[in-house]
């Protein structure tokens, strides 16, 4: 595989756990990206979100203040939120034209029912947009704790379709996970994609710092586990949820716990607390823990 069509920093070792971490937003945090730049380090991956309720041009200007700061603009595309084939292909022309996108991370969506004509991510990769627009990765959805709307072996079926179609097609997949709290669900659910025999790199989704309800609220929104035990191992006691967390002990499981077994894999950051917090917290770790 061609690493370097997904990012430069794949045909890198990483020094520590953080390095080469990634990160999201949504088209409301530019002026919380500016805030947070000179923590991050060049061409590190921003996601930019496709959430309801935006308008494509607050989406392409996040995407293009992105690129403007010096990192690595990776748009969403929700599948069911696309209302048409001309919208589609209007804001990925503009994502490419306007930010230099050559990476892009496609996902089904929220609607049980499209609004469109894709009713999920592999139509949108069935249209040969992306190849035609130079698109060099594809990122698609992993799910360590399971899919609300699928089995495991659906989960499983889908994901192997999905990286095969966008090989076939020239392009490198990417899996970018749900984030979760239990370092040992993903280190399990790794070893069975490798056994598998899918090679492409993953980033493990991991909350940044953030209210502990607010944390519980996105895990029950995503279908994310937060039973007593997976939080007692993340660090929270659910007979206390005043305060703030960290993912201290996540990522420290993660550093302690991959191996060459688990394939190249980096971590992405969803700052549910703020980007600004997100990217000192990344850099106080990354202080603590020198390589």
């Amino acid at each position: 595989m061609a690493y370097a069509q997904i990012h430069p920093n794949w045909d890198k070792e990483p020094a520590g756990i953080t390095d080469g971490y990634s990160l999201e937003m949504t088209a409301k945090d530019i002026a919380s990206l500016r805030e947070a730049a000179p923590l991050i380090p060049p061409e590190t991956p921003v996601a930019v979100t496709y959430l309801p309720g935006e308008e494509a041009q607050a989406r392409i200007a996040a995407t293009v203040a992105v690129r403007e700061l010096g990192f690595e603009p990776m748009p969403h595309f929700s599948a069911r939120r696309i209302i048409n084939v001309p919208e589609f292909e209007a804001y990925l022309k503009a994502v490419v034209e306007q930010a230099g996108v050559r990476r892009c991370f496609i996902v089904a969506g929220d609607p049980a029912e499209p609004q469109g004509p894709f009713f999920d991510s592999s139509a949108l990769i069935a249209t040969g947009a992306f190849e035609r627009a130079g698109i060099t990765a594809i990122g698609i959805g992993g799910h360590p704790d399971g899919h609300p709307n699928m089995t495991e072996a659906e989960c499983w079926a889908v994901l192997d379709k999905k990286v095969a179609e966008i090989t076939a097609r020239g392009m490198a997949p990417l899996i970018v996970t749900q984030f979760g709290f239990d370092a040992d669900s993903f280190l399990v659910w790794l070893e069975k994609l490798r056994a598998r025999g899918i090679d492409a790199p993953v980033r493990i989704g991991v909350p940044g710092p953030a209210g502990i309800k607010r944390l519980l609220g996105f895990a029950a929104r995503c279908g994310v586990g937060a039973s007593a035990s997976v939080m007692k191992k993340y660090g929270i006691s659910l007979g206390n949820l005043l305060g703030s967390a960290g993912p201290d002990k996540l990522v420290d499981a993660f550093a302690s716990g991959l191996g060459p077994q688990h394939g190249r894999v980096r971590l992405h950051f969803y700052p549910f607390g703020g980007l600004a917090k997100t990217v000192e917290w990344i850099e106080d770790y990354r202080r603590r823990h020198p390589a």
